[in-house]
């Protein structure tokens, strides 16, 4: 395909993506910009992902560390980029100085770690605590019995705990993963209140069940394959 042939796909998708966040956002008495669109790039070559700040998409999310790095020295610095994959401990200070934010921190560890790096790097951390919202075993996240109890290290952490990520469980029906979403939601309220601090973002929804997600007060959805299926891979 050429530019313009991906450009045009990628417009036509967007158009039917942004017309499906509004009707959730409407179903949900929400403005729309209270929703972030994350375009998670992880298969696409720099090529196809460049196309988006064109088409008015700045937030991209990235899974490795070194497909992060590859597409950040690629595309223009006006891009917002989001580590969204799980994060290993010996990778963090190749992350932190490239992702604006950081939403798979889901130990206790890693949050010791990205601390002291952000102090070795002179960096300001922003980040979500990632949560086993599905209660899988193989999910990574700190599970909604333990997260309560780091009020201490949330309050000392040197950066921005910003909210909570979390995934559903898989499912063909997009209500299955309703339960998940509310309970993240009424554990980051609850959260608030115990740690006296505000956690404005909940990272959750992806292209299977990002509508029910905005429903149940989603304010960022990370868009993969509803946006590029079938286009041009990355060969990192």
């Amino acid at each position: 395909m050429t530019d313009d042939d991906l450009k045009k796909t990628l417009a036509d998708r967007l158009t039917t993506v942004e017309a499906r966040l509004l009707a959730a956002c409407q179903r949900a008495s929400r403005p729309r910009e209270s929703v972030t669109l994350i375009a998670v790039t992880k298969t696409v070559s720099p090529r196809v992902a460049g196309l988006l700040p064109g088409l008015g998409v700045f937030d991209l999310g990235e899974s490795r560390p070194q497909e992060l790095r590859r597409k950040a020295a690629a595309i223009p610095d006006q891009i917002r980029w989001h580590m969204i994959g799980h994060l290993q401990r010996n990778k963090v200070e190749e992350v932190l100085p490239l992702a604006q934010l950081t939403h798979s921190v889901d130990s206790p560890r890693l949050l010791e770690t990205v601390a002291a790096a952000g102090k070795k790097l002179n960096v300001r951390p922003r980040i979500l605590l990632q949560v086993n919202a599905s209660r899988e075993d193989q999910k990574h996240g700190f599970t909604f019995e333990e997260l309560p109890m780091l009020r201490d290290a949330i309050l000392a952490f040197p950066g921005e705990v910003a909210g909570l990520m979390g995934m559903a469980a898989y499912a063909d029906d997009p209500e299955a993963a309703r339960p998940a979403f509310r309970e993240l939601r009424e554990l980051r309220d609850q959260l608030q209140l115990s740690w006296g601090r505000e956690l404005p973002e909940l990272s959750m929804g992806m292209s299977g069940d990002f509508e029910v997600a905005v429903e149940e007060g989603s304010t960022m959805v990370r868009i993969g394959s509803t946006l590029f299926e079938g286009l041009e891979e990355s060969d990192g």
